[in-house]
């Protein structure tokens, strides 16, 4: 028991997520160690993909870049500034007050044709791991699409709730097919 008097263990003590977090986490660093390798220091590799959709479509407003990479606008102005404090990027106001455009500095240009190559490279490697080992993870991503358009995540949380939610088959009620249930969870 804690000292809120919760019953039973620390629920967060298992964490069947964590394990591919930080398997990311660590090919992350080890593309920062590429950029590292040639050259290329202070530049987070979390931020080659932005760089790269400015120079191929920019300049763009933050909201159409965080459009671009699937994030939030949040996320997207955060790293903006991250990037700006950096000097790869400038901004200026947008065609009205509530935006801001955002371009490449030459600094943030001369950085995308190593971004291009690395991201290409990345992506071959990618595809080189995937095939070497036997259940590929392309093969399970997709796998677990399907099984999530049949039955949603929330779905499967609430029955695990005992408190099913809508469109969740009462208990001893056969399984419902066929509904989709819109795109998987980004995440915890």
């Amino acid at each position: 028991m804690t000292s809120l008097g919760t019953p039973g263990p620390d629920p967060t003590a298992r964490d069947v997520l964590r394990p591919l977090h930080d398997l990311l986490d660590a090919m992350d660093d080890q593309i920062a160690a590429v950029y590292a390798r040639h050259g290329v220091a202070g530049v987070r590799p979390r931020f080659s993909k932005a760089l790269i959709r400015l120079h191929r479509h920019g300049p763009l407003t933050i909201k159409a870049l965080a459009g671009h990479l699937g994030v939030t606008h949040s996320a997207m102005s955060q790293t903006v500034t991250a990037m700006r404090r950096d000097g790869l990027l400038d901004s200026a106001p947008g065609e009205d007050a509530r935006t801001r455009t955002v371009t490449l500095t030459g600094a943030g240009r001369a950085l995308v044709p190593f971004l291009e190559a690395e991201w290409r490279a990345t992506e071959a490697a990618w595809a080189e791991l995937d095939a070497e080992v036997p259940y590929a993870l392309t093969r399970v991503v997709d796998d677990l699409r399907r099984a999530l358009t049949r039955r949603s995540f929330a779905d499967r949380v609430d029955d695990h709730l005992g408190n099913p939610g809508p469109g969740t088959p009462a208990a001893g009620a056969a399984p419902a097919t066929g509904r989709s249930a819109g795109p998987p969870p980004g995440g915890r």
